[in-house]
């Protein structure tokens, strides 16, 4: 374990093995159900529930080594520079799809339209010569259907004014838990954790809604996979970052936390804030403009 004068080298465990299992059941099964195969869904939950299971358990170990004291300076340090870096990983992650949404639009859709006088725009004109290269767009010939697109000033910006709303709330927490206010500390987590599921059933309605009434689907067209891909992810980094505070709000009541010892919770809160910024991209880039 951790020593006061050697390189922390963390002790054998099991946990990792068990992930690779859980993980590979779980894709296998999710390719499995992509071509057909009846069994593709048992082995996707199996899959999962073992993923779910080793979570469960490595954390545990976490959490009670460092409520044991093993854990030193230089632990610490490993922790919060992993956040950091899976965090880091996390803004890769979403700025792929931000440059994917950029080169459609900027790029793919005026080439379409026959832009350019070499290259593709030089003969896309003759494929399609009543296509108008215009956003959102579903595709040369209709082929994404007649959808309606997301206006911004209704759920979305409310949903703005919740997750940034959330990210107060949440701030406002971490003051509380600093000077060992733990009634503000608990009430701000309580806030978050509330604004996080609302946001999350706002958006489920809004999908509901495209789908059932605006004819916008994960088929209609670039406008409408891009849309999707985006916010969908999104909200499932929000559910993700509600579970996250709702384990720490549970460990905040047994008395976790203190001043001087709380990675746990600031490691949600970065989290949380690196969900808010995503958003405030997805409100003018996919909402507004």
């Amino acid at each position: 374990m951790a020593s006061a004068s050697g390189y922390y080298l963390p002790h054998q465990a099991r946990w990792p093995i068990i992930g690779s299992i859980g993980l590979t059941l779980f894709l296998g099964g999710f390719g499995a159900m992509l071509i057909g195969s009846g069994a593709g869904p048992f082995f996707m939950v199996l899959g999962l529930l073992t993923v779910l299971g080793m979570m469960a358990g490595w954390f545990g170990e976490v959490i009670n080594e460092g409520l044991n004291g093993l854990y030193d300076a230089q632990v610490e340090r490993s922790f919060r520079w992993g956040m950091i870096w899976f965090i880091a990983s996390e803004v890769m992650f979403f700025a792929a799809f931000f440059g994917s949404l950029f080169y459609v639009r900027m790029y793919a859709v005026p080439w379409l339209g026959g832009e350019g006088t070499t290259g593709v725009g030089a003969f896309t004109h003759l494929l399609w010569p009543d296509y108008a290269p215009e956003w959102p767009t579903n595709g040369p010939a209709h082929i994404g259907g007649e959808f309606e697109p997301m206006e911004p000033w209704g759920l979305p910006a409310l949903n703005t004014l919740i997750l940034l709303s959330s990210g107060a709330t949440v701030t406002w927490a971490h003051w509380g838990l600093l000077k060992n206010d733990r009634s503000q500390f608990v009430k701000g987590l309580i806030a978050t954790i509330a604004l996080g599921f609302l946001f999350v059933g706002f958006q489920a309605y809004e999908y509901y809604h495209a789908y059932t009434e605006m004819g916008l689907t994960l088929g209609a067209g670039i406008y409408g996979s891009t849309f999707f891909m985006l916010t969908g992810f999104h909200g499932f980094h929000v559910t993700i970052g509600t579970i996250f505070l709702a384990v720490v709000l549970l460990r905040a009541l047994r008395g976790h936390f203190d001043a001087e010892h709380h990675f746990a919770f600031e490691a949600a809160a970065w989290y949380w804030h690196f969900v808010d910024v995503v958003w405030l991209g997805l409100f003018i880039f996919v909402y507004w403009l």
